[in-house]
């Protein structure tokens, strides 16, 4: 599974517990509720900061949201991972303040 997919599925599940809907979501970060079906589904990344405020939405740290048990070839993720973020500088951003945020805590 790639980490679109991933990221979604873990947004999806983490709305859902919080009993939120995908409408209630869109409103607060700004976007269309079809952008949220779209993250969710694994079909686009979120922004930078749409992603900043949806973890605020969920009330999450970047850590929970990023973690991937069920993954199992690290390997895989982290150069999933590395492929996307050469592609996106607002992605390489938040990677590297989520990076900053959770290094002295490993």
């Amino acid at each position: 599974m790639n980490i679109k997919k991933l990221l979604g599925k873990k947004i999806q599940q983490i709305r859902k517990k919080r009993k939120l809907t995908q409408e209630y979501v869109a409103e607060i970060v700004g976007i269309e509720t079809s952008s949220i079906s779209n993250i969710e589904n694994g079909k686009y990344y979120p922004s930078a900061e749409n992603l900043e405020k949806i973890l605020k939405v969920l009330n999450i740290t970047p850590c929970e949201i990023f973690s991937f048990e069920s993954y199992d070839l690290k390997e895989n993720l982290i150069n999933e991972m590395l492929e996307s973020m050469k592609n996106d500088e607002k992605l390489t951003r938040l990677m590297y303040r989520f990076y900053l945020s959770v290094k002295h805590s490993i």
